[in-house]
């Protein structure tokens, strides 16, 4: 591992869109091969190729928004989360893989130490090893920050993410039944959870990600 903007950057092999011709007939397939990934924080100046990605499932039950937001408000979400909390692209060279991010998820001052976590991939990076290596490192950087608890919610069906989510120490522990209603149908939302740091009576209180990197 070489030093990068977050100190992580290295050659990773993961699966990546390759090209293999026979005969007459270009067929497309996932290949393993190395890819450069680096992990850095993200700036206003991504919001452009990270909103592309997330076009990418506006029209699905995956995010519960039903209408694709502007850039400039794209750009002030960016600025607004990462002022505080971790947010984080994945690239290989000019290309971006996906992004993911945390924010807090309740108002009140006793749930300061819940964080919400959320990652979305490109299409072509999907299923590569990308979102485990991208959301390993969202957690990490909440452990430091003295976050205790992580929650991710996932809409039904979506039996990959749940799959995804228990690979990396979540669990499932509640049910919002069609909490939300998208695509012309009623949507149901299980919430996860992932305990981050040992809960205490005096407990450490929470630092920005930028006191820690």
């Amino acid at each position: 591992m070489r030093p990068g903007l977050l100190g992580f950057e290295r050659e990773t092999r993961v699966k990546c869109p390759g090209i293999f011709v026979f005969s007459l007939l270009t067929l497309f397939h996932q290949a393993t091969i190395i890819c450069r990934m680096e992990i850095r924080f993200a700036s206003q100046l991504d919001a452009a190729r990270l909103l592309d990605i997330y076009a990418q499932y506006i029209d699905t039950p995956i995010t519960f928004e039903t209408e694709l937001p502007s850039l400039s408000e794209f750009r002030e979400r960016i600025r607004d989360i990462s002022s505080f909390y971790p947010y984080l692209v994945a690239i290989d060279g000019e290309r971006v893989l996906g992004y993911a991010y945390t924010h807090r998820c309740f108002e009140r001052s006793a749930y300061r130490f819940d964080a919400e976590t959320t990652i979305y991939l490109d299409s072509q990076a999907r299923h590569t090893g990308v979102g485990i290596e991208l959301y390993s490192r969202l957690l990490e950087l909440m452990k430091k920050m003295n976050i205790v608890n992580a929650y991710a919610l996932v809409t039904e069906p979506n039996k990959a993410s749940i799959y995804f989510h228990q690979k990396l120490g979540f669990k499932p522990f509640a049910t919002f039944y069609e909490a939300g209603i998208k695509c012309g149908k009623w949507i149901s939302v299980i919430w996860l959870n992932r305990v981050l740091n040992e809960k205490k009576e005096d407990q450490p209180e929470l630092i920005s990600v930028h006191s820690i990197v």
